[in-house]
């Protein structure tokens, strides 16, 4: 695993246009990926780009670890060009008179070999992308050119991997094609990773830390359990709110198509997996496919019911509840209609039943 030398990255940026303003104060992890969530407009990108140096804020503190980047107040600005980041586009943009060999060593060209924090083979293991390094870009699918544009990046060793949207372009099958190459990056490196997405899927699949941003402040920010989870930050109360567990795989029941998997407290039934028993899940849980019931039915169709104390409650609107629970270690969230919460008189501190109609593996 490749360590990061960032301890953290603390930013207070501020930058306004006329109809826009970015205002943000914030101490983000030094590794893993950190994504940054929200819609349209939110700010997502041109946080980004300030952090690259593409932007100059008005206002503006940047450390990256012990490496100052920016300091307003002392007139202080590192181009970008002298910062030690990769960013990875929407588009590959690749040379696309290289080959992907002759992309990835135009990466590490300049590199002085005790900078580097992996070695360009190490790249294309990870993205798998050895079979392509004769091709040029015109050959490439936008999976393939995606993957190489991501090692090509990581090929520079950079302190911080900024990358936009990088499935953006693609068609829902390249997605889940390069998906898990972005998962191996979080299991395989330890320098911080900033993603912009608006997409929730990402968000679960991906995130450790999530950021979520609204017309350039930050509405909420931490890690991603218990960001996806708190009732007064935006994502309990949308539509498509989901907690996400970590667990690990513990048995198989091939004759019913079922696998097992163990949680901080539990125990969950899941659609079948086809990995070995020991492999680590994460497991998303909308709160739409939970329901709340005061005992434990005698019969069920659904196989996972589990005991859970109620921690909070909070008024949706459009006659929905949104219901935090603890599970064992693990927080749940469940959407029931205001005339279930008030029948079964929830509370704070009561103790309850949650049945899980459905769940979802998503990495």
């Amino acid at each position: 695993m490749i360590m990061s030398p960032v301890p953290s990255i603390q930013a207070r940026l501020r930058l306004a246009y006329d109809q826009f303003a970015l205002d943000v104060d914030l101490n983000l992890p030094a590794s893993g990926v950190t994504v940054l969530f929200g819609h349209s407009g939110s700010g997502k990108t041109t946080l980004l780009r300030c952090i690259a140096g593409l932007e100059r804020p008005t206002q503006g503190f940047l450390k990256i670890g012990a490496t100052l980047w920016q300091d307003s107040e002392h007139d202080f600005f590192l181009p970008t060009h002298r910062r030690n980041l990769a960013y990875v586009f929407q588009e590959a943009n690749l040379f696309p008179h290289l080959s992907v060999r002759g992309n990835l060593d135009y990466a590490v060209r300049r590199l002085r070999t005790k900078d580097r924090l992996f070695s360009l083979e190490q790249a294309i293991e990870l993205l798998a992308i050895g079979p392509l390094l004769a091709r040029l870009p015109a050959r490439l699918s936008g999976g393939e050119r995606q993957r190489v544009a991501i090692a090509r990046a990581l090929a520079a060793s950079p302190d911080v991997l900024l990358m936009d949207e990088p499935l953006a372009a693609l068609d829902e099958q390249r997605k889940q094609d390069i998906l898990p190459y972005l998962t191996g990056l979080h299991q395989n490196l330890q320098i911080p990773i900033l993603y912009v997405t608006h997409s929730l899927q990402e968000v679960n699949q991906l995130a450790d830390h999530l950021l979520v941003l609204a017309a350039g402040k930050v509405v909420a920010c931490g890690p991603l359990a218990e960001t996806l989870t708190r009732l007064d930050g935006p994502m309990a109360l949308d539509r498509q709110a989901a907690s996400v567990w970590q667990g690990k795989l513990v048995s198989h029941e091939a004759e019913y198509h079922l696998s097992h998997a163990e949680f901080a407290g539990g125990s969950l039934s899941l659609p079948y997996l086809d990995m070995p028993v020991g492999s680590p899940v994460r497991i998303r849980i909308y709160a739409r496919d939970v329901s709340i019931t005061l005992q434990p039915p005698e019969a069920s169709s659904i196989l996972n019911i589990l005991p859970a104390s109620v921690l909070a409650l909070s008024a949706m609107g459009q006659g929905q509840t949104v219901v935090q629970l603890a599970v064992g270690e693990e927080v749940l969230l469940a959407h029931i209609t205001q005339k279930s919460a008030m029948l079964l008189n929830v509370r704070p501190g009561m103790a309850v039943y949650v049945q899980i109609k459905g769940t979802s593996i998503v990495r």
